[in-house]
């Protein structure tokens, strides 16, 4: 589990395809410290195992289904990433709980800077966008972030300035692709009400406070 505070940016330092995968290789930095054997690394939101740690390098086994749901498939060396450790006791709270568990791909669409703030468009597939509301969380990346609008098949984002400086959504641009988790609550709302497939349904019973 997580909160969606990336914690630094890590760099891609290596890529071994496999048959059933990959293994992907980080220079974590700092990070690397109080990381073990097994933890648990959120990468661009994506949950992780730690498998191998040498010096401030940090590898993890990446299965098929991990390489087709989310764009860790298309790093490449030198690229740089999102990262955060997973919660612990002492952990502080902020963000909201992420799983770590992609929902999908999504694409920016557009990115404005209005005075210091950036306003974004990602575009998402409908099964994604059925999921956001307005004023509700969503992680990219695995960046906790606040859904300003909502289309049939894109959302808007806002990024301030200490987001844009900290995490790779700062200097991503249109054309490149995020990972895209919903917030775990609605999806466990839309299950138990039996209307995961009813956008609209969902979406008003959250904004009149039944869901």
């Amino acid at each position: 589990m997580f909160t969606g505070l990336v914690l630094g940016l890590g760099e891609v330092s290596g890529i071994i395809r496999k048959d059933s995968g990959a293994r992907l290789s980080i220079d974590a930095g700092s990070l690397t410290v109080d990381a073990g054997l097994g933890d648990s690394i959120a990468v661009n939101g994506t949950c992780l195992t730690v498998v191998e740690i040498r010096g401030s390098i940090l590898s993890f086994d990446m299965s098929d289904e991990t390489l087709r749901s989310s764009n860790l498939g298309l790093l490449r060396v030198r690229d740089r990433v999102n990262l955060e450790p997973s919660l612990r006791p002492n952990t502080k709270m902020g963000g909201h709980f992420v799983t770590g568990h992609i929902d999908g791909i999504g694409k920016i669409l557009s990115k404005t800077l209005t005075g210091d703030v950036y306003r974004l468009g990602i575009g998402v597939d409908q099964s994604i966008a059925a999921y956001l509301v307005e004023k509700g969380s969503v992680a990219v990346d695995g960046i906790s972030l606040t859904v300003v609008d909502v289309m049939r098949e894109s959302f808007g984002i806002v990024i301030i300035p200490h987001t844009a400086s900290l995490t790779t959504i700062g200097f991503k641009t249109t054309g490149d692709t995020v990972n895209v988790e919903v917030d775990i609550l609605g999806k466990y709302v839309a299950k138990f009400l039996g209307k995961n497939k009813d956008a609209n349904l969902m979406q008003a019973l959250v904004r009149e406070g039944f869901a």
